[in-house]
């Protein structure tokens, strides 16, 4: 008697040739707990932009977030992004970095290729971001400027992780 595939199975013969889920050495994870949350505090705690989050917030940051790992082959993470997104309409892309020691080796490309091309977020009719220092990185996943920008507006607390 022949089984009926079941949806995983259908899902991963569908989209698992799109996905280029290692390279080199390294795993993409978006497995939470496969994740070093000490590696990411510690990053994104000294980052210009998370400077002083408290680690707290890191957490439960990441508990509603899509999060994407790059882990080499001894399980250590290299690279981390967050997405804010409902997966179906809208995504922020959020606290993208890779640890100093493996920069240059093109992690971050892939990293981001591969959040764009994920299954999951192919229907959304937006993602954004916000960098200070790595617009030709995203230019070349298709980001581009907010135009007009006058559309966008925020509520901005530079000081809310300072006691």
């Amino acid at each position: 008697m022949r089984r009926m595939p079941t949806r995983l199975s259908v899902w991963l013969r569908k989209y698992k040739p799109m996905l280029r889920d290692t390279m080199q050495g390294f795993r993409i994870t978006t497995l939470l707990d496969d994740m070093d949350l000490g590696v990411i505090y510690e990053f994104i705690s000294n980052s210009y932009w998370g400077k002083g989050i408290p680690r707290e917030r890191l957490e439960k940051s990441l508990r509603h977030s899509f999060c994407f790992a790059v882990l080499d082959d001894e399980n250590q993470l290299v690279a981390f992004a967050r997405l804010i997104t409902d997966r179906t309409t809208f995504a922020y892309l959020a606290d993208v970095f890779v640890v100093e020691a493996h920069r240059g080796k093109g992690i971050s490309k892939w990293l981001i290729s591969e959040i764009v091309a994920h299954p999951e977020l192919q229907g959304l009719r937006r993602m954004m971001l916000a960098t200070r220092d790595a617009h030709g990185l995203y230019e070349q996943f298709g980001f581009t400027p907010i135009a007009p920008v006058e559309n966008f507006m925020q509520i901005w607390k530079p000081n809310v992780y300072q006691s």
